[in-house]
C-alpha cells in the first residue's frame, strides 16, 4: 500500500488553517486533534492554573494524565483568564485569525465567554464552531451536562451490552470518541462549503445522537417488529456462534454469519450434522438458538490453547481474534506490525499514542509534536499576534496568561 511517507512534497491537507480548541476532556480535544493530525496549526486555550481535564488519568511526574496526551498531540498550548478584559481581547484577536473554534461547553458558557456562533461569525464571518452537547440542544436535557456513559445509557446500548440481571457500561468511551470523529468531518465539510460560499457556519455534535446512530439498526428492528430483544452478555444477536470463548490460555471472540461460514465451522469442530439439523437452519435461528451453539464452541476451545484455536480458526476463514487485557494489547504483534500506536515524548518520558484512525496515500497524516505543557507556547503565539516581550511579562505578572 501507499502510504503518505511516499509523497514527501505533498503538503499536509489543512495547511494554513487555524483551529482555536476551548474542548476538555475528550469530544473537542480529540476533534481538534483530527484536524491537527491533518496538518492544522491548533491552539489549545487553557486556564492559567490548568485545565480540568490535564490530569486525568494522571501518568508523568509532572503530572499530566494519559487521556491528555493522547487527545491534546500536535497542538500548542496559550494560557489565558478567560474572565479577564485581557483574556477577552486575546480571544477576539485570535478568533479574527482562526478558521475553526471547537468548545463542547454548555450554550449558556459560550454566551458567556463570546464563543456562541452568532458573536463569532459577527467578528469572522468564515469562522467555522464546532459545538458538541451531551443531549442535543432541545429538549428537557438540552441544558444538562453529561459525559460518554450517557449516551450509551439513552440509546439502548447498555441495555443490550448487558446481561439479564444488569445493564453494562462499555469502558471504552466509543460515545465520546465517535462524536469528535463526526464533529471532525463535520467541520471538514464546513471548510470545503465555505470555500464555495465565503461564510462559515455551526457544526453541532452530542453525545446522545452519536450513540444513536450505533444502536439505530436495534431501534429500526424494534419499531418494525417489536422484537424486545433482551441483554445476553458477549452472544450475538444476528447470528452464531457469535461469542466469547475460554482456551486452555486465554481468551478469544468468534463472529460467523452466513451458511457458507456456518457450514465452515461445523466441520472444523467435528459437528457436521448441525449443518442439516433444522435449529440451525438460518442466521436467525442459529441467533435464536444460540447458546447451544456457543456450548459446542466453549468445549472445543476448552481442550486447546488459544493459538492454536485461532490459526484453526483462520485457517477456516472465520473472523476470530484474541481478547487482549491491556499488557496484551501493547505487545499484540499485528497492532505493532501496522504501527497503530505511536511513541511520543513528554519530556524524558515516552509513551504509545494511537495514530491518526486512517492512513492517506498522497497527504501526510503524521504527528508533528507531543501534548503541550501548560503554557508552553503562550510567548510564541502572543508574540505573533503583536505582543511585546514586556507586554507578555506584564500579563503573566497579573496572570492573564
Amino acid at each position: 500500500m501507499t502510504t503518505a511517507a511516499s509523497h514527501p512534497s505533498a503538503p499536509p491537507l489543512l495547511e494554513g488553517v487555524r483551529v482555536l480548541d476551548f474542548g476538555r476532556y475528550i469530544a473537542g480535544p480529540y476533534c481538534a486533534a483530527l484536524l491537527g493530525d491533518l496538518g492544522a496549526d491548533v491552539i489549545r486555550i487553557e486556564r492559567v492554573e490548568g485545565g480540568e481535564d490535564r490530569r486525568v488519568p494522571p501518568v508523568l511526574e509532572s503530572g499530566e494524565g494519559g487521556m491528555f496526551l493522547q487527545l491534546n498531540r500536535n497542538k500548542r498550548c496559550l494560557t489565558l483568564d478567560l474572565a479577564s478584559e485581557e483574556g477577552r481581547a486575546i480571544v477576539e484577536q485570535l478568533v479574527a485569525t482562526a478558521d475553526v473554534v471547537v468548545a463542547n461547553l454548555p450554550p449558556e458558557t459560550l454566551r458567556g465567554l463570546g464563543l456562541d456562533y452568532p458573536t463569532l461569525s459577527a467578528r469572522n464571518p468564515r469562522i467555522v464552531l464546532v459545538s458538541v452537547t451531551a443531549f442535543g440542544t432541545e429538549g428537557p436535557s438540552a441544558r444538562q451536562a453529561g459525559f460518554d456513559s450517557v449516551g450509551q445509557a439513552m440509546s439502548g446500548a447498555m441495555f443490550l451490552s448487558g446481561l439479564p440481571d444488569a445493564p453494562a457500561r462499555t469502558a471504552a468511551t466509543w460515545v465520546d470518541f465517535g462524536t469528535a470523529q463526526a464533529c471532525a468531518m463535520g467541520a471538514l465539510a464546513a471548510l470545503w462549503t465555505r470555500e464555495r460560499t465565503g461564510r462559515g457556519q455551526c457544526v453541532e455534535g452530542s453525545l446522545l445522537q452519536t450513540a444513536l446512530v450505533h444502536t439505530n439498526g436495534a431501534l429500526i428492528e424494534q419499531a418494525l417488529l417489536a422484537k424486545n430483544r433482551v441483554p445476553q452478555g458477549n452472544r450475538g444477536y444476528l447470528a452464531g456462534p457469535s461469542d466469547v470463548f475460554r482456551a486452555r490460555d486465554g481468551w478469544l471472540i468468534v463472529q460467523t454469519i452466513g451458511q457458507a461460514m456456518f457450514g465452515r465451522w461445523c466441520e472444523l469442530v467435528g459437528q457436521q450434522a448441525m449443518k442439516s439439523d433444522p435449529r440451525f437452519a438460518s442466521d436467525e435461528l442459529r441467533a435464536q438458538n444460540g447458546e447451544a451453539i456457543s456450548a459446542v464452541m466453549r468445549d472445543w476451545c476448552a481442550a486447546r490453547g488459544r493459538d492454536e484455536v485461532l490459526a484453526a480458526l483462520a485457517g477456516c476463514k472465520i473472523p476470530a481474534a484474541p481478547v487482549n487485557d491491556l499488557q496484551q494489547a501493547l505487545e499484540d504483534e499485528q497492532i505493532q506490525a501496522n504501527g497503530m500506536l505511536q511513541r511520543q515524548r513528554f519530556g524524558a518520558q515516552a509513551y504509545p499514542v494511537a495514530r491518526h484512525p486512517v492512513v492517506m496515500s498522497a497527504t501526510p497524516v503524521d504527528f508533528s509534536r507531543a501534548a503541550p505543557a501548560l503554557g508552553e507556547h503562550t510567548d510564541e503565539i502572543l508574540a505573533e499576534l503583536g505582543y511585546a516581550a514586556e507586554q507578555v511579562a506584564s500579563l503573566r505578572e497579573r496572570k492573564r496568561v
